[in-house]
């Protein structure tokens, strides 16, 4: 009895297997009206990023100039972001202890708010910066290595004072 079940149900089975292979063996015909699966020239080569040449940056006086003005107003904004810093370690020195809302506490709070508008105009020239270098890539023209130089120096000098004045923050009576 179970051979014949086995047969009975094994046909069905036998027969769609065949017509199958009949149906899937005509998708390996070549018709001529569907391309080919076969490997193209252009997938031989590979996935790897083409190795692109870097132009060098042609001298810019002009730009030059504009670098050496940028440089001289973040050293500037640096020497005054340092006086006004040592005034505000100072002041947060004798605010430590204090109440907050005291005087000593007050003049803190006051010196740490002058660091952060130094350090405002700070990111306000890294954003010149930028916007200089933005201006030579839609223009398609190579990085230019003293304005590269120069944005490291600005994006330093911000972070570091970000950091001085959290430092100063801190110690500081919450309020």
């Amino acid at each position: 009895m179970t051979q014949f079940r086995f047969r009975k149900t094994a046909r069905p089975l036998l027969a769609l297997g065949l017509m199958s292979a009949g149906l899937l063996g005509g998708c390996s015909r070549d018709t001529g009206a569907y391309p080919s699966l076969a490997v193209r020239p252009v997938e031989k080569r590979g996935f790897a990023e083409p190795e692109v040449e870097t132009p060098e940056a042609r001298p810019d006086p002009a730009l030059d100039a504009q670098i050496a003005q940028l440089a001289g107003r973040l050293g500037g904004i640096q020497d005054e972001f340092a006086k006004a810093y040592d005034q505000a370690r100072a002041s947060a020195a004798k605010a430590r202890g204090q109440t907050v809302g005291s005087d000593a506490w007050l003049t803190a709070q006051t010196d740490l708010a002058a660091l952060d508008e130094i350090r405002a105009r700070t990111s306000g020239l890294l954003t010149e910066i930028d916007d200089r270098a933005i201006a030579r890539a839609a223009a398609l023209e190579a990085d230019y290595p003293a304005l590269t130089a120069l944005r490291t120096r600005a994006v330093e000098a911000n972070t570091r004072q970000g950091e001085q004045i959290k430092a100063l923050s801190t110690s500081l009576p919450a309020g």
